[in-house]
């Protein structure tokens, strides 16, 4: 075995926690959290937050741009749907099936022509259908799972509301007061159609079209949609009659399975048309039509919900070194102690300093397993010095470095110093993620620093994965994570034409696997099972869009390459943010590489396709080092192989969150598998 599983974690942390005292409980429930069904357990309302809140200061580091959203509701950074709300301008965003854009007086919709080149899939927003209800304001008004609601004003003069939803191919208006609107569709009894390009488009309606204009009285709908080719008319017509209203989630965790269940709210109760995303689709009913997509054919079936499952992923920190025969073990005893005595100085930045202390971490979870008692020693006391200073509630009355702040405004935690835009609120789950990883290896054992560190620590938990949307005015439910995606988004306001973006997938995966280590150091089971749920999703969907997608799928046709490092809701790039070698496009989707990075093996052919096009001409590259590593999943010949070249690795070729003994560690240990 190379993991403890986070059930013997946690009943380890409760034992430990029993014993020396308590953890705050961050459900706020007083009854005791199964390993199933945390989605009807709150975690981190206000009643558990508003104290630890309290005690950090509060300050806008940097101010959110302006905001088209109604009081009281909570800023929704890192939204699919972040750039309609944040911005002078807004920008378009991609319900999947259709794309939306709000337009000065009312909205757009279209379905998006899908084309690949070499190293782009590209769907944009398509302006197909208009339509113009007269607004000169628009503010969102109501948001959830996979739904959003937009109202539109004239003035003070409530002029309807519009409700587009991920997954449904409808959109929906609803009269507030009488109006007409221009319309593209000619007069005509039940369902209206127009073509624009290839697509027919329909609207039902509830009022009526005459002259070029539909007329509707209050309370009256007209619902919007695409047809698809292989799709029925009236069965898409049918579905329109019910409008969707809003979504909801629930989810699952069994020692096998992380169910996600998203449902479909219609006016009227009857079933509506959902698309299925190709992660979605395994054990779903039969499709009546498809959609083509960037991210593969959507099948649209019937009802209202839309569920399904991925594998379970047991949360993993440290390697088990136990089986390595006694050349390896000391080879890597000397590198240990040679890594422990040239320690560099941990980072301030959220991000830098959290890779700083995942990197200590991991050292002295070997230097533990290897009897390295000075190493370790030196390592740990390293450690707690450095995530006790971040961890001072008041570190910011008293420094401008290694401390948080809560911004009221954008209800959320940021560290200082901050980095990569963290500040307008980017990224926060690949930088919190480290922290918790760091935090929920050393604190393990240790209830009194689990203790110790729990308030601050628990704020960042609040930051990415409150669940209780009705008990939180201070943190927004789940800020990074998109449940119908099964992925996060990482901008915070999205200021762009093709929606949020994530580059980097398995920094999310180590979020989620940090955080379930963190709950389970400090003994939370509600968060530890929805942080179970987000790392088996959070992973599930890298290999379905990342790293291992069906290349079959027409829609990687022209396609040159096996990975996408970068999608979109618009589109999706073999490209990064900061590189353009190959070597950095695959290298961001894998690093960092711990005991839970299995998920990234499975196919030795597609791991080593991977590899030849990042590293064509060997090692010396970019994320050398992680590529290494991850050659390794495809087999204990590749990990051999591997290690043999290691040896050779420049220095400088070895991530600043990794170090040389992990990476002969994690090769030595898939080599003697």
């Amino acid at each position: 075995m190379r993991r403890r599983s986070i059930t013997a974690l946690l009943a380890a942390a409760t034992v430990a926690v029993a014993l020396t005292g308590c953890v705050s409980d961050t459900s706020g429930s007083s009854g005791s959290a199964g390993s199933v069904g945390a989605s009807g357990d709150t975690v981190f309302p206000d009643s558990v937050t508003a104290p630890l809140v309290a005690e950090v200061p509060e300050r806008t580091v940097k101010a959110l741009p302006q905001a088209r959203l109604a009081d009281g509701l909570l800023p929704p950074t890192n939204k699919w749907f972040s750039g309609l709300v944040f911005g002078e301008e807004s920008m378009a965003v991609f319900p999947l099936p259709l794309s939306f854009q709000l337009t000065d007086s009312g909205f757009e919709l279209g379905l998006p022509l899908v084309t690949a080149s070499s190293a782009n899939i590209a769907g944009g927003f398509v302006p197909a259908i208009e339509a113009d209800v007269g607004a000169d304001r628009q503010v969102v008004t109501g948001y959830d799972t996979a739904s959003v609601t937009i109202t539109q004003y004239d003035g003070d003069t409530e002029l309807g509301s519009t409700v587009i939803a991920q997954g449904s191919p409808f959109v929906t208006f609803t009269a507030a007061s009488a109006l007409s609107l221009p319309t593209e569709f000619d007069a005509g009894d039940g369902v209206l159609t127009t073509t624009v390009g290839d697509t027919e488009y329909g609207l039902v309606t509830e009022g009526s079209v005459a002259g070029g204009d539909l007329s509707l009285e209050t309370g009256q709908t007209a619902t919007w949609f695409a047809v698809p080719q292989d799709g029925s008319l009236d069965e898409f017509a049918e579905a329109a009659s019910h409008p969707v209203t809003g979504t909801t989630l629930d989810y699952a965790v069994t020692a096998d399975s992380a169910t996600t269940t998203i449902g479909y709210t219609t006016a009227d109760g009857e079933p509506t048309l959902i698309a299925a995303m190709p992660h979605q689709q395994a054990g779903a009913a039969e499709g009546v039509a498809s959609y083509e997509s960037i991210y593969g054919t959507l099948q649209v079936v019937s009802g209202t919900e839309l569920g399904w499952s991925v594998d379970a992923l047991d949360a993993s920190g440290a390697l088990d070194v136990s089986a390595l025969d006694a050349d390896d073990t000391a080879r890597l005893v000397e590198q240990v102690n040679a890594d422990a005595a040239n320690m560099p100085a941990f980072a301030s930045d959220t991000y830098f300093a959290g890779k700083s202390l995942a990197r200590a971490a991991n050292l002295w979870s070997l230097a533990e397993q290897l009897g390295a008692e000075e190493s370790a020693a030196s390592l740990k006391a390293l450690i707690v010095d450095e995530l006790d200073t971040w961890m001072e509630a008041d570190g910011c009355e008293q420094r401008t470095a290694r401390c948080f702040v809560y911004d009221d405004a954008a209800k959320g935690v940021v560290g200082l110093d901050a980095s990569y835009g963290s500040d307008e609120f980017n990224d926060h789950h690949f930088h919190y993620g480290y922290f918790f990883y760091a935090a929920g290896l050393i604190a393990a054992d240790d209830a009194d620093l689990a203790r110790s560190w729990a308030p601050v620590m628990n704020l960042l938990a609040a930051d990415v994965a409150t669940t209780a949307a009705d008990e939180s005015t201070l943190f927004p439910v789940q800020r990074t994570f998109d449940a119908y995606a099964g992925h996060s988004w990482a901008s915070g306001s999205s200021p762009f034409a093709d929606g949020n973006n994530q580059e980097s997938s398995s920094e999310a995966v180590n979020a989620w696997n940090g955080l379930a280590l963190w709950a389970a150091a400090s003994g939370q089971q509600s968060l530890a099972t929805e942080a179970t749920w987000m790392l088996s999703a959070e992973a599930a969907s890298a290999s379905a869009y990342y790293t291992d997608f069906d290349q079959s799928d027409p829609v990687y046709d022209g396609f040159d390459h096996s990975i996408v490092s970068l999608n979109w809701g618009g589109k999706r790039d073999w490209a990064t943010w900061f590189s353009p070698e190959p070597s950095a496009m695959l290298g961001i989707v894998l690093l960092p590489l711990t005991g839970v990075s299995e998920y990234l093996g499975g196919d030795p052919e597609r791991i080593r396709e991977n590899i030849a096009d990042a590293a064509p001409d060997g090692y010396d590259v970019l994320f050398g080092d992680t590529l290494l590593m991850y050659s390794a999943l495809a087999g204990p010949d590749d990990a051999a192989a591997a290690l043999e070249k290691a040896a050779s690795l420049n220095e400088d070729r070895i991530d600043n969150g990794n170090s040389r003994s992990w990476l002969l560690a994690w090769l030595m240990v898939h080599a003697a598998e």
